[in-house]
């Protein structure tokens, strides 16, 4: 039951390791994590465990992300830049926090992937690119 697998994932993993920012947990119950999880491993959605999503890269495990992002204190008015893509889930719970959400992929591949993948119908507010953070950012202001 994914419904209660989710549900356990925040109770049992997220809440203990002192995530308690209202807006990160709805964002965690919202948000459908094993839609970024490669078809192989989405037994494993909300396991507290490193899932590995290709080209050496891991996607954290769900209390890790949700410590990060309550650590970053985004506001509704924050324009933010993501380095590093990965599976996309993160810049998925970004959206929902900031006004705007620039994500540079560091991989040819992995830019592609994010970019067809069905999961990307989850990241709102967010564009994307191939870079790393430093080229190509132009007159772009981040928080």
């Amino acid at each position: 039951n994914t419904a209660q697998a989710r549900f356990n994932m925040i109770e049992q993993q997220i809440r203990p390791w002192d995530v308690l920012d209202r807006r990160v947990l709805e964002i965690f119950a919202q948000v459908p994590r094993e839609a970024f999880v490669p078809e192989a491993y989405r037994n494993l959605a909300f396991a507290d465990v490193e899932i590995p999503i290709g080209l050496g890269e891991a996607m954290m495990a769900p209390k890790v992300q949700a410590r990060m992002l309550q650590a970053l204190a985004v506001q509704p008015k924050d324009r933010v830049l993501e380095i590093g893509t990965g599976s996309g889930f993160v810049t998925a719970c970004l959206a929902r926090l900031a006004a705007q959400v620039g994500r540079d992929a560091l991989h040819t591949t992995r830019h592609a992937q994010v970019r067809r993948s069905p999961a990307s119908r989850f990241t709102g507010s967010s564009s994307g690119r191939l870079g790393n953070g430093w080229s190509n950012t132009g007159s772009q202001i981040w928080n």
